[in-house]
């Protein structure tokens, strides 16, 4: 994590807006044709939730604002965001699981995967800082 120097940000003005929000967020709807992605992650027998969320979450990661929080009340920015948000079929609640972003989608399936098997709580500690909370509906 890297403090932001306020006086030179670009976004400066935007960070006195929102700093004394309680959780500044933003919400995103959008329909895209996922045809190619789904054929590909068929192809693999993975799921298309967590190939979802990984091909999100790494775009995510590759642009600076998406990764800009609040730490101390300051604006910093972290290497890395994880995380996401999953619906339990059974009871039709979401639940917070976390997990690291890894390089490979292959990887980061697998351990959410087990993750997401393994976790019974719907939340497991408080929330991070560097939290992505971001969820889809095919």
């Amino acid at each position: 994590m890297q403090f932001i120097d306020v006086s030179t940000w670009e976004r400066a003005m935007h960070y006195e807006v929102f700093r004394n929000s309680v959780q500044p967020q933003y919400c995103v709807t959008f329909d895209e044709d996922v045809t190619n992605f789904l054929s590909y992650v068929k192809k693999r027998n993975d799921s298309f939730t967590f190939s979802f969320v990984y091909a999100v979450t790494k775009c995510a990661n590759e642009i600076q604002a998406f990764r800009c929080r609040f730490v101390d009340g300051k604006p910093a920015i972290f290497e890395t965001i994880h995380t996401f948000t999953y619906l339990n079929r059974d009871t039709e609640l979401f639940k917070v699981v976390n997990v690291p972003m890894q390089e490979k989608m292959e990887d980061y399936v697998a351990l959410a995967k087990k993750t997401e098997e393994n976790q019974t709580e719907y939340f497991t500690a408080p929330m991070a800082n560097n939290i992505y909370q971001f969820s889809s509906f095919p």
